[in-house]
């Protein structure tokens, strides 16, 4: 790996573009040749992963919006596939359906350094324009590997949550770079795309704060329509406000640290294997990350506690992070309203770990059900549940060393009588480090366990061989030679992409068409 340094220029040093943080990412991108199998394998259970809890989310209220705007844009052959709909629609469009039904339940994959992020934010963007310009399954496995290894070196090395600058505005540049990749355009174009991306998707954090609304699910989604719409205008010869990271009126001077700002990227060397994917994780549950090893430790905690009503008070010692991201630390009061919504219900830890103590399991849906919410001695119990910043934690969270990193707590609970239990966890079990990593066939039953119900036990089968066999996803599916494609002009096969998109049950996508014949109409 090489170190990166950035920081601002004034316009009369003319910075030369080889020596700007777009162009080295842009150069990450091109640079990236197919991955290694161990990188390869983990895109593709990413895949799954993403298809599993997309199709669990189909119902849900701003899945069902996207989808209706996204089908409204009907494509010339052959456009992409929308998770829950057998419309082809053109690919930017795909990419905001389906990054909404994939990001809606908080339920899939995470990287957290000095700034926060879900990678698998990348992959709809990526196989909506795969299956548009009839890629093939090798072209797509590099172009995920490529964005997870900018965004991963992002948020490592930039910190946006300081500024309250919302996370996916790194999300962006990442699926620029990895749509370069996959299309194996020129750096030129791929550098314009990633300034584009990234001076039009730079928002705030307000959608994370206090009343969570619906945004939160569609703020990814609209990166990687961005992300799309960038390369495109960028693949036609346009440029875009540069250098966007180190401009004196940039991202880093305006946005971040000010004209003093001074970060550094770790990015991989001239034919380093792309792994960074490696480094990322999954959930086992349906939460913010940072309260993923909070339910597992509460499922621990419950069998020593007794009666919940004898507790007086429950201490979550804890990082920076999530003291002030998701515990009393935001000082949000929404946190702790019954009524509040599902998206500020999954971003209150006090709520998760009064709600897992008591139940001692965590679903997606049940767990934040309004009536579940509203309990009286949940309710009780949650408010006696704070956060407190330890620094321990803190440092265990940002250290440099994978094996020592921490993004759990320790729980110290008083009960009426004085007397003290007290437990901690450091990662949640399905973390790389923890006591069950998630594996392929975890994954494979993650997926089986949200996508019952919706789609039938044939069509699971179909998808998952589908998946398997991603990297030879070539040729044969429409008679072509296996050959694949040389370049953005010479397009190769798209079939063996539409096995990704699981068939939804014809009973289920009945129910889902009379839902989206109920929502309110829009302008499209």
């Amino acid at each position: 790996m090489i170190d990166h340094p950035v920081r601002v220029h004034p316009s009369a040093d003319r910075l030369p573009r080889e020596e700007q943080l777009a162009w080295r990412l842009a150069a990450v991108a091109t640079g990236t040749g197919a991955p290694d199998a161990e990188s390869a394998a983990m895109a593709v259970n990413r895949i799954v992963d993403n298809a599993a809890v997309a199709v669990a989310a189909l119902a849900r209220r701003p899945v069902a919006v996207a989808r209706a705007q996204a089908t409204a844009h009907p494509s010339a052959a052959p456009g992409a596939s929308v998770f829950g709909s057998a419309a082809r629609v053109s690919p930017e469009w795909a990419a905001w359906a389906n990054g909404t039904a994939v990001r809606e339940l908080d339920f899939h994959d995470t990287y957290l350094a000095a700034d926060y992020s879900h990678p698998g934010d990348n992959i709809p963007p990526l196989l909506a324009v795969a299956q548009h310009t009839r890629r093939t399954g090798a072209d797509l496995l590099r172009g995920i590997v490529a964005a997870y290894e900018i965004h991963v070196a992002l948020v490592k090395g930039i910190c946006l949550h300081e500024h309250r600058i919302d996370h996916v505005a790194h999300l962006s540049a990442a699926t620029a770079g990895g749509l370069g990749a996959l299309l194996r355009l020129p750096t030129e174009t791929v550098y314009q795309a990633v300034q584009q991306a990234v001076h039009t998707t730079t928002a705030t954090r307000q959608s994370r704060k206090g009343e969570i609304s619906s945004w939160k699910a569609y703020a990814p989604a609209f990166a990687g329509k961005a992300a799309i719409e960038a390369v495109d205008r960028a693949m036609r010869g346009e440029t875009s406000p540069s250098p966007i990271y180190e401009g004196e009126d940039g991202f880093l001077a305006r946005m971040l640290d000010g004209p003093d700002s001074a970060y550094t990227v770790p990015l991989p060397e001239a034919g380093e294997a792309r792994r960074a994917i490696l480094d990322t994780y999954t959930k086992e549950h349906s939460a913010e990350y940072q309260a993923q090893a909070i339910i597992d430790l509460a499922r621990r905690l419950r069998e020593k506690t007794g009666p919940l009503d004898r507790v007086r008070s429950v201490v979550l010692h804890t990082s920076h992070h999530t003291h002030h991201v998701i515990g009393s630390g935001a000082n949000d009061p929404q946190k702790y309203d019954p009524d509040a919504s599902r998206e500020t219900l999954d971003h209150s830890v006090p709520y998760i770990l009064a709600v897992a103590l008591e139940d001692g399991v965590w679903h997606h849906e049940r767990s934040y059900a309004p009536d579940r919410a509203r309990r009286p001695e949940t309710v009780a119990l949650w408010r006696k549940i704070t956060t407190l910043e330890d620094p321990a934690w803190t440092r265990r969270y940002h250290d440099p060393d994978p094996a020592r990193r921490a993004f759990g707590g320790r729980a110290v609970i008083t009960l009426d009588d004085g007397s003290v239990i007290e437990d901690e966890l450091a990662v949640a079990d399905a973390h790389p480090a923890g006591a069950r990593p998630f594996d392929r066939p975890a994954y494979t039953a993650k997926f089986r366990t949200l996508a019952e119900g919706i789609v039938t036990p044939d069509a699971q089968d179909r998808f998952l061989a589908a998946a398997e066999r991603l990297a030879d996803a070539d040729a044969e599916a429409d008679g072509l030679d296996g050959t694949g494609a040389a370049g953005p002009d010479r397009p190769g096969p798209a079939a063996g992409l539409d096995g990704l998109f699981p068939a939804v049950d014809t009973e289920a996508l009945t129910a889902l068409a009379a839902l989206d014949a109920r929502l309110p109409k829009g302008l499209f």
